[in-house]
C-alpha cells in the first residue's frame, strides 16, 4: 500500500480521462491526476510521487513537494480558521488541518506556527499538531560534539532558540552566540557544542566558536550586541576603561579581540568596534 503523507516510488501501468494510475509492488493503485502527468510518462515508468488524500478524501498522488512529510516539523502558515481548526498552507492544493485539540494556544490567520505532521489512525489522516514536544526523540542520541546539523529555529527561550536538529532532536543555541538574524522558521546549518548529561543538546552555528572563541570574546560579543552592535573601544584604549567595563586585563582584552577579528565577527576601525 502506497505510505500516506511520504514519498512512494511507483510505477505507471495504465493511462485514463482523469490521468495515470500508479501501482506498488504489491499491486495497490494510486491516481496522479492528469494536472501532474508530464507528456513523457508512459507505461511501465518509475516516478516519485507524494500520496495524500484531496478533498473528496480519495487517496491520489502528486509531484508536488509539500513543505512537511509524515513524521517532520516545519513552520506553516495559517490560511484560515473554522470551526473544525485551523487550515496551514503546506504546498498542496488541500489544505493541512490542525484541530483546536493539537494547538498550544489558539492559532491565528496569517500567522506561522512550528507542527509535526502525523497520521491520525481513527480516520486515516494526514494531520498537523503544534504539541510538537512529545515527538521529540529525548533517548539513545545519536549525535557527537562537533557534528554538522541541519536545524530549524522553533522560537525564543529565555536563554537563546530553541532549535529542532535533524528532524530528530530538540537543542538550544545560546542568544551571545547567534551572529545573524534569527526568526522563527528559520532553516540553517549548525554543530552540536555539548550533549549534557541530561540529554540536553547545546548547538553552535560556527564550527569553531565553541571551542576556540575565548569566554573573554563571549562577553565582548555579549556586550556588543547590548549596544546596538558597536562600542567606543579599540586595542589602544585605556586599560582602566576596558577593565571597568569588561572586568579583564587589556592583554586578555586585545587577544579576544584578535580572535574575534580573525573569525570576522567584529570590525576595528578608528571610532571603535562594530559587530559584523
Amino acid at each position: 500500500m502506497p505510505e500516506l503523507g511520504k514519498y512512494n516510488v511507483l510505477k505507471a501501468v495504465r493511462r485514463t480521462d482523469h490521468g495515470f494510475y500508479l501501482q506498488d509492488e504489491e499491486g495497490v493503485e494510486v491516481l496522479l491526476p492528469n494536472a501532474y502527468v508530464s507528456e513523457e510518462l508512459k507505461e511501465e515508468d518509475e516516478i516519485g510521487v507524494f500520496v495524500y488524500k484531496d478533498s473528496e478524501d480519495r487517496v491520489v498522488a502528486t509531484t508536488i513537494y509539500p513543505k512537511i512529510s509524515l513524521g517532520q516539523f516545519a513552520c506553516l502558515k495559517v490560511t484560515s480558521v473554522t470551526k473544525v481548526g485551523a487550515f496551514l498552507d503546506w504546498g498542496l492544493p488541500k489544505e493541512l488541518l490542525c484541530p483546536f485539540s493539537e494547538q498550544r494556544n489558539e492559532m491565528q490567520e496569517g500567522r506561522k506556527y512550528i507542527v509535526y505532521l502525523y497520521l491520525d489512525e481513527q480516520t486515516d489522516r494526514l494531520v498537523a499538531t503544534a504539541k510538537v514536544n512529545k515527538y521529540f526523540q529525548t533517548k539513545n542520541i545519536e549525535l557527537k560534539e562537533g557534528d554538522e546539523v541541519d536545524l530549524l529555529i522553533a522560537g525564543k527561550s529565555d536563554l537563546g532558540y530553541k532549535c529542532i536538529i535533524n528532524q530528530t532532536y530538540v537543542g538550544l543555541i545560546f542568544e551571545n552566540e547567534t551572529f545573524q538574524k534569527m526568526h522563527l522558521g528559520l532553516e540553517t546549518k549548525g554543530y552540536i557544542k555539548k550533549i549534557r548529561e541530561d540529554n540536553k543538546i547545546d548547538v553552535s552555528l560556527q564550527l569553531e566558536s565553541y571551542k576556540n572563541i575565548l569566554p573573554h570574546a563571549d562577553l565582548i560579543l555579549k556586550v556588543l550586541k547590548e549596544n546596538n552592535g558597536f562600542l567606543n573601544l579599540t586595542d589602544k584604549s585605556d586599560p582602566a576603561v576596558i577593565k571597568e567595563i569588561f572586568q579583564i586585563s587589556k592583554k586578555a582584552f586585545k587577544k579576544a579581540l584578535g580572535t574575534l577579528y580573525k573569525k570576522r565577527l567584529i570590525r576595528i576601525e578608528e571610532e571603535g568596534i562594530f559587530l559584523n
